[in-house]
């Protein structure tokens, strides 16, 4: 690969090559993929890049660490709809708030950008088998991005995981071993067997890969809004990966000179488990936590990618902003009805989160955001009728929907 120098850990500063089945440093640090900037801006340019008719996450290819001859993956990953939403802005009291619903890639979260980018490395490793511990999104995302390219996969999950995402995995023909325990041990055990069999490791903290693969967000956000940086990217965290990504792709803008300065990130997590926004605010390391929220997909109290996701909202000036689960639900609500975005719990984290950050006076009235939804709701119907409630059930008979809806504050008219 020309434009990328090498792998570096962030905790020892230990280099690697860049090989297709790269994991953690000796020392166990996360590493991180260093680009040759200059051979970078030298192949690319904002106007080549506007001349590609390719709407993918593959149209960053010179960001990106894969080899020339390594084909793009068969489902259409990424360039989500961003939308300006000004009537939300007006509601929450600031000047101008994009959605960026990554809901609409083909498993249905963005964490189908990760797993393209782990069926790429895959290919280029010779593998046959993947494999990961998921929460939900991951693990679903793997499923359908490895089925589309003949890859075989074995998937674990907390047997907590909502049947959306369970259905998807089956529907995929994965292997699922639905673990009785937490996240932490559903991990302990897909690492074992990853070790033991040899499968490719599609897990976001140890492939240092996939984080590359989830910074094609930010890239996007970034084009979608004409290089016109926003003041602060809402994103929700669970173990660190996304956002780590997201602040990589940022930072790789910078250096090529395609944006002129930085946002400010906001870190949302649930009250239920936020390690990673406890450290933040609390100034110390992070520390393990209970796994109590109903947003799953980031329900992890043993983050593994806390080093990235730490030194990313540090660098960033950013906010920690953490949100009760009822608050979750209030902003999926609030999404669905001034957007007609529909997010699951965790991907509607990162608005929960803007709509308290203003609460609290940390977001002015003249402040721009961006606010990402990870998730479709359709991943977690139960949570959606919990927030938006049951319809109307009645006998057929017009009078009976004219009191129902009476009963509910609504005039039929």
């Amino acid at each position: 690969m020309k434009n990328v120098k090498c792998a570096r850990c962030v905790r020892c500063g230990r280099e690697y090559e860049a090989r297709p089945d790269l994991t953690n440093c000796a020392c166990g640090g996360i590493l991180d993929i260093v680009y040759d900037y200059d051979c970078v801006k030298a192949a690319l340019t904002k106007e080549k890049l506007a001349a590609r008719a390719e709407r993918t996450m593959w149209r960053y290819r010179e960001l990106l660490p894969v080899e020339e001859n390594t084909p793009d993956t068969p489902l259409r990953v990424g360039w989500s709809p961003l939308y300006e939403e000004p009537r939300l802005a007006e509601l929450l009291g600031i000047k101008r708030l994009w959605v960026k619903d990554d809901g609409q890639n083909p498993t249905a979260s963005l964490k189908d950008r990760a797993s393209a980018m782990a069926v790429a490395k895959a290919w280029e490793a010779g593998a046959k088998t993947i494999a990961c511990s998921s929460t939900g999104n991951a693990a679903s995302s793997l499923a359908g991005n490895a089925a589309a390219a003949g890859l075989k996969t074995y998937i674990f999950v907390p047997d907590r995981a909502p049947k959306g995402k369970v259905a998807q995995l089956m529907m995929f023909g994965a292997n699922v071993i639905s673990v009785k325990g937490n996240y932490e041990e559903t991990f302990k055990m897909s690492a074992e067997a990853i070790d033991k069999y040899g499968w490719y490791n599609r897990n976001a903290a140890i492939n240092p890969y996939l984080s590359e693969g989830k910074k094609t967000v930010a890239l996007e956000i970034a084009e979608q809004l004409g290089w016109e940086m926003p003041d602060y990217l809402a994103i929700s965290v669970g173990d660190g990966c996304t956002i780590a990504g997201v602040w990589k792709g940022l930072k790789d803008l910078y250096a090529i000179g395609f944006i002129d300065r930085l946002p400010r990130l906001i870190s949302a997590q649930s009250t239920g488990c936020c390690p990673i926004n406890r450290a933040i605010q609390e100034g110390k390391d992070w520390e393990p936590m209970e796994e109590n929220t109903i947003a799953d997909s980031i329900s992890v109290g043993v983050p593994r990618n806390a080093d990235k996701a730490l030194m990313a909202i540090r660098e960033s000036n950013g906010l920690a902003i953490c949100v009760t689960d009822e608050e979750i639900l209030a902003a999926a609500r609030l999404l669905g009805r001034t957007c007609g975005v529909f997010g699951e719990p965790a991907g509607v984290t990162g608005t929960a989160a803007v709509k308290k950050a203003v609460e609290l006076g940390l977001i002015g009235r003249e402040d721009t955001v961006v606010s990402v939804v990870t998730g479709n709701g359709l991943k977690d119907v139960a949570n959606a009728i919990k927030a938006a409630g049951e319809p109307l059930h009645i006998e057929p008979d017009l009078e009976l929907m004219v009191r129902g809806f009476a009963d509910r504050g609504v005039t039929v008219e």
